[in-house]
């Protein structure tokens, strides 16, 4: 302990390179030596032969007695400190620090040694962007109930052609009222929904905005048409397009997918409805893909027998007709 403190610095810096152990073996030997170093220093002033002179009144003892008495109770002295426990836990407490370092560091080069996984960007046009990219109609409340059944027609196209979520849709369509339409819902949701028109479905909108806007005798009338309905000369699927749009004003016929796809084979054609009603089409989607095929059907069969009929007769088929017909 007597050694050079330089020498030590020394030591320690060698011991670094051999690794943790070492470097707290060297900080506590010249621990060891500042401390006791300093111990010396309170002992007086030596003299050559190493003991301190008899005459020559020590430091400390000349401060305490030119010092005045303290005033008040006077404290106890501090307890010993022990030095060998001072040191072990101080040896501990370097030990656990080097090991937290260590692992810290290898937690470190192991999160750059693994990439980073990047998030995948799901983003792009909400969609109230994408719905209004297409310029939807507004309403204002006009008095005319066809203006407000051509509204919500559109809308509803708009609709399908951005692929709206049912529930989604009520914010969608309500954002275009102006006027007398807008201040009508905000009324009903402060009164009916207490503004929570999240919650609010597609065909409870539909119905509330048709009992305002559109009169009862005109929903009568577009019953009526709903009931009669069918395709005539129409194609397949412009008949389950005007279908769709008058099923909404007889919601007690059709109350189920089943009795909607029913109806709409009874009011096809009688050349696909006998072909197509033996089937039982449990959806309104299973029936018109059905007609739709029977319908691509019987236009390639006419048009095949129309080609036939433009062409010139073979002779030899022009005698084994006249020979049928005798």
């Amino acid at each position: 302990l007597a050694g050079d403190p330089t020498s030590l610095e020394e030591t320690i810096e060698s011991d670094s390179e051999r690794g943790e152990e070492s470097v707290v073996e060297s900080l506590l030997l010249y621990l060891t030596f500042i401390l006791m170093a300093s111990r010396g220093r309170r002992g007086g002033v030596p003299t050559r032969d190493g003991e301190q002179r008899r005459d020559e009144p020590r430091r400390e003892d000349q401060a305490e007695q030119q010092a005045p008495a303290a005033q008040g109770p006077v404290l106890p002295p501090p307890p010993p400190v022990d030095y060998g426990v001072f040191m072990q836990d101080l040896v501990q407490a370097m030990q656990t620090q080097a090991h937290t370092q260590a692992a810290l560091q290898a937690q470190m080069e192991a999160q750059t040694q693994v990439p980073v996984p990047q998030a995948q960007d799901h983003g792009g046009p909400s969609i109230m962007e994408r719905f209004k990219r297409i310029l939807p109609p507004s309403f204002k409340g006009d008095i005319d109930p066809l203006l407000a059944e051509s509204w919500m027609r559109e809308i509803e196209k708009i609709f399908r052609a951005v692929r709206c979520a049912d529930e989604d849709k009520v914010t969608l369509a309500t954002n275009m009222l102006q006027e007398r339409a807008n201040v009508w819902w905000a009324s009903l949701l402060r009164t009916r929904f207490e503004d929570g028109a999240i919650d609010v479905a597609w065909d409870e909108f539909m119905r509330l905005f048709r009992a305002k806007f559109v009169p009862e005798h005109i929903q009568d009338r577009m019953e009526q048409e709903f009931l009669s309905l069918t395709q005539g000369s129409k194609m397949v699927l412009e008949y389950e397009a005007r279908f769709a749009e008058l099923c909404k004003y007889a919601p007690h016929i059709i109350i189920d997918e089943r009795r909607k796809a029913k109806k709409f084979m009874m009011g096809l054609k009688p050349s696909l409805r006998t072909r197509l009603v033996a089937f039982d089409h449990r959806t309104l989607d299973d029936a018109l893909s059905a007609a739709c095929r029977q319908e691509g059907e019987m236009d390639q069969y006419l048009e095949e027998k129309k080609d036939l009929q433009k062409r010139p007769a073979d002779p030899f088929q022009r005698q084994d007709m006249k020979k049928a017909a005798y």
